[in-house]
């Protein structure tokens, strides 16, 4: 009899093949913001709008207390003040955004396309900042949330009052494990999770309005508490004015509405650019989806103001992060209070899945392409692990309290609402639209107010922000720094002149001189033959093929390539290629001949005059500098075998 025994380094291999596994589909992930693969199959725009749902509804858990604390017997008209604002303000907003982002790349992308080079990137990358505290608030936010949810059932045993924060971590925890299995079927799961919750709702709210109707006393004690507080509606409405950026977690739903629309079916005959059957049943999840949010918000904050003590929503109190749970055990008994409960832990619990489900997406949806992404964040798993132990780090942080969170989450909100709003605005002054370019820029200016408002009086949202934007930058930028010697090429395509060119001097010999364009007249080209003959004692300089780079983008990590023969002045061949740089565009091209032609191709450098450090950092910035050695070390690290590398020349 033998025993298998399995070694350690087995174990660990097989476990380090799973952790940095990459061909996981983007379904098994699928979340409010992942992109719908090609062929996928596509739902309604209702069953979608309960996708963008739990996280948008799920604020139904937490608004109403958040928005008493904020504004006490104002909360009710602070809301109204809110919801004018989303329906006026940030609806129009994101339906300019679904209809110029159809794929669901949302304002970020715009932003991208309206801010090339560096200055685009870096704006990109601050806005992932704040769509990443945006997103991991989302999570330990509703986490927390549903904790105070578990705790405060009746049926539930003692021992776990006060184990708010490790009943949070193990709701994160959980999460991140979902993920690391797979996350499938989200629509139809949304679909019951908002469908049940909405409904309980209704019946909460319902139930709660005929209390007030019986006990006309607290309308008439609401409205006398007002009057002598603020005097007159004007003044009243003047200091919720003031008090509505407090409340702007029920505006938290609309990027998540835009990233959702790769799911969202059109009509058959839609464009594949620009599909207008997906583009208006957005725009109809949007707005429904605004609606019923506004309907949901006003009626709950009514009938929690007015039914619910002040002292019950303070900390501590009954009412602290679950009002309407606190009307449903009190009107409706624990029974139903209990099912409110269930329903409400799990729509929180599952908007924290969105929210992992968004970053899953968003980050290797730009990163990868600027360069700046480690290795690593190119698996899900490795990806999972690190945005939950930073979940669990802001947990431990704000100590599971909802209230606590509620800046740091307004902040990524309006910054990524404010960005949204500058975009359309510039689409609109882009297009030529003068009166929706002054709309667009009136909404800018108050959500600009609205986050600089919610800023200065909870900053701990923009230093979580501040955080996350250094740590994208500076991790960004290392990796770049790491990965700038790879070859970067997605992909060549000759034209046939320059096809013509290759084919012809691949019958002796493939000799390219690098050549950086100036006047391109008769003079330059045959001093730059006569220079290269002197420096490299060339018998026949008839097969020289002139290479000249022009770099585009320089901030874009990955480039196509097109080459593009021409003959100028009746005796010169000449290829232009187009490139993020100068080195790795050589490089990939050189590779690329050689692999076409089954020649090994000689390309001739002229040293450039500087200092080596100089001509490093222009080359990581601007994608010029010192080409030869970057060239050749770009081709050692692509090709090991060295007496399969293209010739490297200098002089």
């Amino acid at each position: 009899m033998s025993t298998d025994l399995q070694s350690p380094e087995a174990a660990q291999g097989r476990f380090r093949e799973w952790l940095f596994h990459r061909p996981e589909v983007t379904a098994r992930h699928a979340g409010p913001h992942a992109a719908a693969p090609p062929g996928e199959k596509t739902h309604s725009w209702r069953k979608v709008m309960c996708l963008t749902g739990v996280d948008y509804f799920s604020t139904l858990g937490y608004q109403p207390g958040i928005a008493f604390l904020a504004a006490g017997a104002l909360s009710p008209i602070a809301t109204i003040i809110l919801v004018l604002l989303t329906l006026f303000g940030a609806l129009p907003v994101y339906r300019r955004v679904a209809a110029e982002s159809p794929h669901g790349q949302g304002s970020i992308a715009m932003l991208e396309r309206l801010l090339p080079f560096w200055r685009g990137k870096i704006f990109v990358l601050v806005l992932l900042g704040f769509a990443l505290t945006d997103f991991i608030i989302t999570i330990t936010l509703s986490a927390a949330d549903a904790s105070a949810h578990v705790v405060e059932n009746p049926h539930v045993p003692g021992f776990l009052h006060g184990q708010e924060l490790w009943i949070t971590l193990g709701l994160v925890a959980l999460l991140g494990a979902v993920f690391l299995k797979g996350f499938t079927e989200a629509i139809g799961v949304a679909v019951a999770l908002v469908s049940t919750y909405l409904l309980l709702n209704a019946v909460v709210i319902g139930v709660a309005a005929v209390h007030v109707f019986e006990d006309a006393h607290r309308v008439t004690d609401w409205t006398t508490t007002l009057t002598a507080e603020h005097g007159n509606i004007g003044l009243m409405i003047a200091v919720s004015l003031t008090l509505f950026p407090k409340l702007a977690l029920g505006m938290s739903g609309f990027e998540t509405g835009v990233a959702v629309m790769s799911h969202v079916r059109g009509e058959p005959g839609d464009d594949p650019v620009r599909p207008a059957g997906r583009i208006r049943n957005t725009k109809k999840l949007l707005t429904v989806a605004a609606c019923i949010m506004s309907v949901y918000l006003i009626a709950s904050s009514l009938v929690t103001t007015l039914l619910i003590p002040a002292h019950e929503f303070e900390d501590g109190g009954s009412a602290n992060g679950r009002a309407l749970a606190y009307l449903a055990h009190l009107y409706l008994g624990d029974g139903f209070g209990t099912v409110y409960d269930a329903s409400t832990i799990l729509i929180l619990w599952f908007a924290g899945a969105s929210a992992m489900a968004g970053m899953l997406n968003l980050i290797p949806r730009y990163l990868p392409r600027y360069g700046m992404s480690p290795e690593w964040a190119g698996a899900v798993r490795p990806l999972v692990l690190v945005l939950t132990c930073t979940a669990f780090l802001i947990t431990w942080i704000f100590d599971a309290d909802v209230n606590a969170q509620g800046g740091a989450y307004a902040t990524g909100v309006l910054v990524l609402m404010t960005s949204a709003a500058v975009a359309v605005t510039l689409a609109a002054r882009k297009a030529g639209q003068r009166k929706l370019t002054v709309a667009f820029s009136a909404i800018t200016l108050v959500l600009a107010y609205t986050t600089l408002d919610n800023v200065h009086e909870r900053p701990d949202g923009v230093k979580i922000g501040a955080c996350f934007i250094a740590a994208i930058v500076i991790v960004s930028l290392l990796s770049r720094v790491a990965r700038a010697l790879e070859l970067r090429t997605t992909e060549i395509v000759y034209d046939d002149r320059a096809d013509a060119f290759l084919r012809d001097c691949a019958r002796r010999s493939i000799r390219l001189v690098a050549n950086e364009p100036d006047a391109r007249d008769v003079e330059e080209y045959r001093e730059k033959i006569r220079q290269v003959v002197d420096d490299h004692d060339l018998l026949d300089p008839g097969d020289i093929i002139f290479v000249e780079v022009t770099v585009g983008d320089y901030s874009d990590f990955e480039s196509r390539i097109e080459v593009h023969g021409e003959a100028l002045h009746g005796e010169f061949r000449v290829l232009t290629v187009t490139g993020a740089t100068v080195p790795n565009t050589l490089a990939s091209l050189l590779l690329d001949i050689r692999d076409r032609t089954g020649v090994r191709p000689h390309i001739y450098f002229e040293w450039t005059e500087g200092k080596p450090f100089i001509h490093l950092l222009r080359f990581l910035l601007f994608g010029v500098g010192e080409v030869a050695p970057i060239t050749r070390e770009v081709l050692r690290r692509a090709e090991p075998e060295r007496t399969r590398r293209p010739h490297i020349h200098a002089g």
